[in-house]
């Protein structure tokens, strides 16, 4: 015998069927779960190829390479020669010394030039910040060539600049600190720095602008308010809260300028080569694909332990 049904209470709304919580909603039954835990995968499918096929297959063929030996006519092949490390250190020591000089200069610069240019941007500009911010970006819009072709022309050697800085005397003082030579600006380590300096002088700035334009006014109001001086104020307060920007920028600028080889080509001369130029002569002109790999590799080895010692030292915390 089957025990009697109770009538539902006046008022009740009928029982239905209802799912358990181990089967789901309709849709999404446990056939579903898998695929929904590998779309994220599947998302990042292209960039991983992309990453596959024009990063990490490079990588490893540069690699081979730079452990061959033989010449273009005979072929190269993989003979373990890794004495074409240490011959690249000794032959090209001081391209790379010039390199990282060089790029530690231009960062430098670059940080004394651009953060009161975000600085102003972030907080005094107004209405006229978006106009400032595009005047940061405009030099993107032409060549890297063109822009270097175009400071060859500004520091030749009958340009105004040097008439101007001649008569300042500046010269003078530069070429006793070896920066410049013979009253001329064109083929001397200045105008190689000059040129990556104002290059890429827009990767410092826009990531010092992105880190003060974060910061909350209310932290300036409260300093002010306990009775914090202007320098104060940015030294206890904004600039530790724009250090992010700053380690950024410092690595966006530092990184590509050590590899760079445009503006040693175009405004230095055979003493101001970087081991860019190096590689460059290597790959194109002498065809010694070996060494200029090596060199690849010992360069980026030595930009690797510097951005990993720069970062641990700074902190990173902000940055992820």
């Amino acid at each position: 015998m089957t025990a009697p049904s109770v009538p539902a209470p006046a008022g009740t709304a009928p029982p239905t069927d209802r799912p358990s919580p181990e089967t789901g909603s309709s849709g999404d039954g446990p056939e579903t779960r898998p695929r929904r835990r590998l779309t994220p995968y599947w998302l990042l499918l292209p960039a991983g190829l992309w990453l596959a096929v024009f990063f990490v297959a490079p990588f490893f063929y540069q690699a081979s390479t730079s452990v061959q030996s033989g010449s273009l006519e005979e072929g190269f092949r993989v003979t373990w020669a890794f004495s074409n490390y240490s011959d690249a250190l000794a032959t090209y020591g001081p391209h790379f010394l010039r390199s990282f000089l060089y790029a530690a200069i231009a960062t430098l610069l670059c940080l004394l030039i651009g953060y009161p240019l975000a600085y102003m941007i972030a907080f005094r500009a107004g209405r006229w910040r978006g106009l400032l911010l595009v005047m940061v970006i405009a030099p993107f819009f032409t060549s890297f060539l063109i822009r270097t072709l175009a400071w060859k022309t500004i520091l030749s050697d009958g340009g105004p600049v040097v008439g101007v800085l001649e008569s300042l005397h500046v010269l003078d003082v530069t070429s006793q600190l070896g920066l410049t030579g013979d009253d001329r600006l064109l083929a001397t380590p200045l105008a190689v720095v000059c040129g990556l300096t104002y290059n890429f002088l827009p990767f410092m700035i826009l990531p010092l602008y992105s880190s003060l334009e974060r910061i909350d006014l209310s932290l300036h109001e409260a300093a002010r308010d306990l009775y914090a001086e202007p320098a104060t104020v940015f030294r206890k307060v904004t600039f530790p809260l724009s250090l992010p920007g700053v380690v950024a920028g410092t690595l966006l600028t530092f990184i590509p300028a050590s590899g760079d080889y445009i503006n040693a080509q175009l405004l230095g001369s055979p003493n101001t080569q970087m081991v860019g130029n190096a590689i460059q002569k290597q790959f194109l002109n002498v065809l010694d694909y070996p060494a200029a790999a090596a060199m690849s590799f010992i360069l980026m080895a030595i930009i690797l332990v510097v951005v990993t010692v720069y970062m641990r030292r700074a902190g990173t915390e902000e940055l992820v």
